[in-house]
């Protein structure tokens, strides 16, 4: 086995057991829809309103794959930067 070939094993166990760690984390979720609530004004509301705030398998994955992601930028932040530095 070259290491090219064992990064790539290595990577696909990786994902391997994060695909486990979601199903661990949906079963957590089905428990949280229950019982997890936060008061607003006088109401009760949900903490997480989607799986995807409780558990962001995206941001991992591209963790694991090596995938970056770009940031936005505020172009007026930009001009501003560039218009103090001169």
């Amino acid at each position: 086995m070259t290491i090219s070939e064992y990064e790539l094993r290595l990577k696909v166990y990786r994902l391997k057991k994060l695909d486990e760690q979601e199903l661990i984390h949906q079963q957590a979720w089905a428990n949280w829809q229950i019982q997890a609530t936060k008061t607003q004004g006088k109401k009760e509301v949900p903490v997480y309103r989607k799986f995807q705030d409780f558990f962001p398998k995206d941001k991992f994955e591209n963790e694991i794959l090596g995938v970056k992601t770009e940031s936005k930028v505020d172009k007026n932040l930009l001009r501003l930067m560039k218009k103090a530095n001169e």
